[in-house]
């Protein structure tokens, strides 16, 4: 038996590189494997679902979910650790990672998918990594069926006429929160990456690839562009700060993107999913937003609520989420 993990995954899935990012950060043996049509056989003996990341333990058992994925190996490898000890920003992290898996990824979707220029240079690379060894006639045939399948998924995400331009207002307004945030440390919580880090990096890098989206951060944000270099390889530069040296910045990503957009999305689409609605309708920061609802996010909403609920005095951090519009959402 060898003591090395397997990660069956992709460089275009948000979620794959997160988990890479934390397995490097703390130094735990891995193998990434590049997830293809040559190596099928070997990942359907340990996937239950068809997504990636897969992780193959050392005791073989496949491990599939990026955040429960992390969660388990945390809990063997809990040095370095991710959660800073002040537990008002320890519990911020906890919601941003929740937000940069759900919300973050609507900006990744979107801009993937909405535009030629995204759609080609995402599908042309899809099909490269699936298809190594075909030639360029059928890798031009792959590359139109990739784009034609992702396309017709974008609705996913919420991704509609009506939603797009909320969805790029939300990116943009993001990396300027996070530029300025980012101006003088290194990872979101300090001078260490955070469990908010990996998710919030595994969107942004990833849209960061792509022309559209990734011209705008370019041009924009310098600190944001250098935290997503700095988060192929993250490493420990110095100690987690505690919430009151973050809140000045950090706190308006909480107003403004998590209380006024994320929280109300997650309350009506959960309450969609509760009466079985086909469709809903939900005004976010004064404007109109309508979707089909995304069934696994309610899981997730359910294990964060789960989280907040277990929460030992909850005074310090209910006086920030209260603030910051997040409240009703984690008491449900």
């Amino acid at each position: 038996m060898t003591n090395i993990y397997r990660i069956f995954g992709i460089e275009l899935s948000p979620y794959s590189v997160k988990v890479r990012s934390y397995f490097r950060y703390k130094g735990i043996p891995h193998k990434w494997i590049i997830r293809n049509f040559d190596n099928q056989a070997e990942y359907q003996k340990y996937a239950r679902l068809p997504i990636v990341p897969l992780v193959v333990t050392p005791d073989d058992e496949g491990l599939q979910d990026s955040t429960p994925i992390i969660e388990r190996i945390e809990s063997q490898y809990p040095q370095p650790p991710i959660h800073p000890s002040d537990p008002v920003a320890a519990f911020v992290s906890v919601l941003l990672e929740e937000f940069g898996d759900e919300w973050g990824n609507k900006w990744m979707f979107h801009y993937r998918w909405a535009r030629d220029v995204d759609q080609i240079s995402s599908a042309g690379r899809i099909a490269r990594i699936m298809m190594p060894a075909v030639d360029e006639k059928q890798l031009s045939v792959a590359t139109a069926n990739v784009r034609e399948r992702m396309v017709g998924r974008i609705w996913f995400v919420g991704s509609n006429a009506q939603t797009a331009p909320q969805i790029e207002d939300s990116f943009c307004e993001t990396i300027a929160i996070l530029e300025t945030h980012l101006a003088n440390r290194a990872y979101l919580f300090g001078a260490r990456p955070a469990f908010a880090d990996f998710a919030m990096w595994g969107q942004l890098y990833n849209a960061w690839t792509d022309p559209t989206p990734g011209a705008l951060i370019d041009a924009r944000a310098p600190n944001v562009l250098a935290w997503i270099h700095r988060m192929l390889w993250p490493r420990a530069e110095g100690e987690f700060e505690t919430w009151a040296s973050l809140e000045p910045t950090l706190m308006p990503l909480l107003e403004r993107q998590v209380g006024r957009l994320f929280i109300p999305w997650t309350i009506a689409n959960a309450a969609a999913i509760a009466a079985g609605r086909e469709e809903f309708s939900v005004e976010l920061a004064g404007r109109a937003w309508t979707q089909k609802p995304q069934k696994y996010h309610a899981k997730s909403l359910g294990a964060l609520r789960e989280k907040y609920a277990a929460l030992p005095d909850k005074r310090a951090i209910d006086a920030v989420l209260d603030r910051a519009g997040c409240i009703a959402g984690l008491r449900g």
